[in-house]
């Protein structure tokens, strides 16, 4: 974790808030149609759990999840890459999705990371 630029910091961190954003619409959508939310709140609670191990690493703001949550979460975000994967190959070259897409993997696999460096401690 050393090794993580200052840009890729700031991009992880920003594109970790704007999944939390998209999901939490999508939360709220989903709840006024009365869907079912269970899989949409797993993966917002993994995200905010991710974001806060970054913030933790990178910027030493303490967090409060315990070895069971951050397990969980780790399990909730690697679930994540085979979908983003596959939209990421299904997106044009040079697209903003691409980008944003890129930028998300980068996030999660960082946050996976730090995940596991804590765990290892």
């Amino acid at each position: 974790m050393e090794n993580v630029s200052n840009v890729d910091k700031l991009e992880s961190i920003k594109s970790l808030q704007s999944t939390i954003s998209k999901l939490e619409n999508a939360l709220s959508q989903m709840t006024q149609k009365g869907a079912n939310t269970t899989l949409v709140k797993k993966r917002l609670k993994a995200i905010y759990i991710g974001l806060a191990i970054l913030e933790n690493v990178w910027n030493q703001k303490p967090h409060h999840y315990t070895q069971e949550y951050l397990a969980e979460a780790r399990n909730v975000l690697t679930g994540l890459f085979p979908s983003i994967e596959n939209s990421y190959a299904k997106s044009k070259a040079g697209s903003p999705q691409k980008t944003l897409l890129e930028r998300r993997m980068k996030a999660l696999e960082l946050a996976v990371q730090a995940i596991d460096d804590l765990s290892n401690e």
